[in-house]
């Protein structure tokens, strides 16, 4: 799983998905929004709420002070949904002040709870009620006359546009804000410097995501405003991307922020994550570098480390820079990159972000199919020594996987991913449980063992996350779970179960849309459900079509595929032709089981023209190569292949003892159609040794019973 690496180097200056940020160095605004979220706590306090919708509010506090400015309506509706009675209360009060005079609103904030004495509600002063109430009766004190009499007519311009004219509310109120300059939170002997960065943006958005994906922002976010941006969507594209703002939309906040201030850097990096949704590669690299670019021009490294914080930000930014060209297969630019950032740490003696690099190093390798296995030993063990619990489980993790494809044995993987789930669970890193258990799923799914597969996909859909949930996160929405998912529907499909497909896939479909990262799993994995699905139905006109999408995900599945379909089609030529192409490439690739599955179709070839004494080594080569890597799967399979050529060539008492060794792996693990192959086989053997030989004017009839006509998926031809 080298796309695990990823998530390694999204940013240094991130945690837990939550990007910190000081956005503007400008301070927050009374805003008629504030006072109408200032009625509602009021509102809390003042009357009796019942238990269940006091908790509805209380869940609502928060992002409604942190959030961007609503409008009245969005924020009326907000409010309705939780508690309709305190919803009109605020109504009323907001009715009285907006439609009396400018003593109501200074009633208003005279009868306020004092947070210093309010010890038995939510307004005392270490809440979060009694610091917001605090900070407003603060800011209103200081406010000079002219500036309360601004807040006055602004509020009722945002109280009156929300009913005179409700689709122009949002368009008109912000203009009215931004003619407001002098009211601020300072008091009129403010510095110079802190009037001319309040003349520069002194517009609060009004519009938000936080009720409409659609809206559009139209001025400057405040600094908490930002912040609470920021954080939620980062949190939102590293933990449950569906339910962050759909790309256009992020794209058009970003820009609107970035207008205003062009230097803010947490804006670029954002920009980057979300270009990286759609797989933009120049924006991706633009707005990586700018980020970099504006980090360090804005001294936030430099100040808490020296000059030491400026050359951290370069290293990590042609760290950055070669993750991304990896991600894009660009591998000469990525070797490039990351030379450069072992150079810069190597100066700076930086050790973590050395082995941050040798992580990186070994990847790229894997990546271009080199042996790496030297290297990510070197890695695991430098990690372990500078206590870096996560680079040196990945790296085991990378062994693992790659042990798996040189035919290491079960139990030797397995021991050593116990020992990394001990590790897992004493760091309490959840992400590498996760996807520990999805690598051992694929595991015993690789060596033919279904069942147990089926148990480890389970586990892992059934265990409770160790990472904190916020903003309503569901956390299965990350890489191993798409393959835990993918998996099941692969075996649902093996026993025929095609409506328990549908939903697990449309599940993925709704978790994992088009756009996002990990939605070429599912895609592949559906095609690839539909395409066996007609091959074993003999619906080959309904299965051609597929090989094309399935080929722009994976081109050797398409070409094995491709393959699969002529065969079926008669088309013998052209099918041997594309599997000796594809077994060349899989073994430079070193892909054990597609050369497999290439031998046994070849193998199927050579059965259509009766040359079964000719199949025979290649079924041996494949036989061998598959007791060598422990695929039971592919060995069972082989078996099966053998025993019908043994059959063909008249001597079924040595194919009877042949389908022993297979019969009990294929029953036990097999898919629905793999069965029903075997035992029809045993039967035609068992008829051949009574007395009755095969019908070898019938051979193209039993062709058609043959594992290699009717592949399901685990099947090599």
């Amino acid at each position: 799983m080298a796309s695990v690496h990823e998530s390694l180097y999204f940013n240094p200056m991130m945690t837990n998905g939550v990007v910190h940020v000081n956005v503007f160095g400008i301070k927050d605004w009374v805003t008629p929004y504030k006072i109408s979220v200032l009625a509602l706590l009021y509102e809390m306090t003042a009357s009796k709420i019942t238990l269940p919708e006091r908790r509805r509010l209380n869940q609502l506090i928060l992002p409604l002070q942190q959030g961007p400015d609503l409008t009245l309506g969005q924020f009326l509706q907000t409010v309705e949904e939780c508690c309709p009675q305190t919803a009109y209360a605020v109504k009323l009060r907001l009715h009285e002040m907006a439609d009396g005079e400018l003593k109501d609103m200074e009633y208003f904030f005279s009868t306020l709870p004092t947070p210093f004495t309010a010890f038995d509600s939510e307004a005392y002063k270490t809440s979060v009620v009694g610091l917001f109430m605090r900070h407003m009766l603060l800011a209103y004190n200081k406010l000079s006359f002219s500036q309360v009499y601004k807040l006055y007519k602004s509020l009722q311009h945002y109280y009156h546009s929300h009913y005179a004219k409700p689709t122009d509310g949002q368009e008109g109120l912000p203009a009215l804000v931004a003619d407001d300059s002098d009211m601020d939170l300072t008091s009129a002997e403010d510095t110079v410097g802190d009037r001319t960065g309040k003349e520069e943006m002194d517009t609060p958005l009004h519009v938000s995501e936080l009720r409409n994906d659609n809206a559009l922002s139209r001025g400057p976010l405040s600094q908490k405003q930002a912040e609470y941006f920021l954080a939620r969507q980062a949190y939102l594209l590293k933990n449950d991307e569906n339910k962050a703002l759909k790309p256009a939309a992020l794209q058009e906040e970003l820009n609107n922020m970035l207008k205003f201030n062009p230097d803010f850097a947490e804006a670029h990096y954002l920009n980057y994550l979300n270009s990286m949704r759609v797989q933009d590669i120049f924006l991706s690299a633009h707005s990586l570098l700018h980020y970099f670019d504006r980090l360090i021009l804005s001294g936030n490294e430099g100040k808490s480390n020296g000059d030491e914080g400026y050359g951290r930000s370069l290293r990590y930014a042609a760290l950055n820079l070669a993750s991304l060209h990896c991600r894009f297969g660009h591998y000469h630019q990525a070797d490039l990159a990351l030379q450069e950032a072992i150079r810069i740490a190597q100066e700076s003696n930086d050790h973590v972000c050395l082995q941050h690099c040798l992580s990186w190093l070994y990847t790229l390798q894997q990546m271009k199919g080199s042996d790496s296995t030297v290297l990510t030993e070197d890695s695991v063990k430098m990690a372990a020594h500078f206590c870096l619990p996560y680079l040196a489980s990945l790296g085991i993790q990378s062994l693992v996987q790659q042990g798996a494809t040189l035919g290491k044995t079960a139990h030797k993987l397995m021991d050593a991913l116990k020992d990394t789930d001990i590790l897992h669970w004493k760091h309490s890193l959840s992400e590498l449980i996760e996807i520990s258990l999805a690598q051992t799923t694929s595991i015993w799914r690789m060596y033919g063992k279904s069942t147990m597969a089926l148990q480890q996909a389970q586990l892992l859909l059934n265990m409770s996350s160790l990472e904190p949930v916020n903003f309503g996160v569901q956390q299965n929405n990350t890489e191993a779970f798409t393959v835990a998912l993918c998996h099941l529907a692969e075996l649902h499909a093996e026993q025929g179960l095609y409506f328990a497909v549908s939903e697990i896939l449309q599940h993925l479909k709704e978790q994992f849309p088009p756009h996002s990262q990990h939605a070429k799993l599912w895609m592949l994995c559906d095609l690839k459900i539909q395409f066996e699905r007609h091959m074993n139905e003999g619906k080959y006109h309904l299965a051609e079509p597929l090989v094309t999408a399935i080929s722009a995900l994976n081109k050797t599945e398409g070409l094995f595929r491709k393959a699969q379909v002529l065969k079926a089609l008669n088309r013998s030529t052209e099918a041997y032709s594309i599997l000796k192409r594809l077994q060349v490439h899989c073994e430079k690739t070193k892909c054990t089981e597609m050369v497999i599955r290439g031998m046994l179709a070849t193998a199927g070839l050579h059965w259509e023209s009766s040359g079964f004494s000719t199949a025979l080594p290649l079924l041996l080569q494949a036989l061998a190569s598959a007791r060598q890597h422990h695929l039971q799967s592919l060995a069972s399979e082989t078996i099966l292949h053998l025993a019908f050529t043994q059959l063909m060539l008249g001597v079924p008492e040595k194919a009877l003892n042949v389908l022993h060794e297979a019969i009990e792996p294929v029953l036990a693990h097999g898919a629905v159609m793999e069965k029903g192959r075997a035992l029809l086989l045993t039967a035609r053997c068992q008829m051949a040794v009574a007395g009755f030989r095969p019908n070898r004017k019938g051979q193209a009839d039993w062709c058609l019973l043959s594992p290699c006509r009717f592949s399901s998926g685990s099947f090599g031809c």
